[in-house]
């Protein structure tokens, strides 16, 4: 009886979590790639750090989109992918996943945002950082259909 109650627990631990493989070396490459793009202009000559932090120039006139994807990029592609590579925990990889589609997605727009503004256009920071993003969201995303 006890045996069974600890096979039955084991199990469901096993089932929590995720062995990323390979892809766990890709995802590590992408989330160095974003740190670079933060050193990389983003809006005419500020750089990603910049828009994060607001410092930049208030003459670019950045506006709210690039900036709020500078920041849930940071949280979701940095903070949620490095928290679920650390715990391999099926749960913070989903999480990791669907908040890297959502920025993906807010990324987009937010270049998008720089085109039509009739200002400085968008950086190739901010379109490497989303194009980040998108291999993120697809890697995590495989991991997280992949579990038996």
């Amino acid at each position: 009886m006890l045996s069974e109650a600890y096979e039955d627990r084991r199990e469901r631990e096993v089932l929590r979590r995720i062995d990323p493989g390979a892809r766990a070396l890709v995802i590590a490459v992408v989330m160095l790639v974003l740190v670079v793009c933060s050193l990389l202009p983003w809006v005419g000559d500020a750089a990603g750090w910049h828009v994060l932090t607001g410092q930049a120039d208030p003459g670019l006139k950045i506006g709210l989109l690039p900036r709020l994807f500078a920041i849930n990029s940071t949280i979701a592609g940095l903070g949620l992918g490095a928290l679920a590579l650390i715990t391999r925990r099926w749960v913070v990889a989903f999480l990791a996943g669907l908040a890297a589609v959502v920025v993906a997605f807010e990324g987009m727009i937010a270049i998008w945002s720089r085109q039509t503004s009739g200002q400085a256009g968008p950086g190739i920071g901010l379109v490497l950082a989303v194009l980040c993003m998108v291999v993120l969201a697809v890697q995590w995303m495989r991991i997280v259909w992949s579990r038996p």
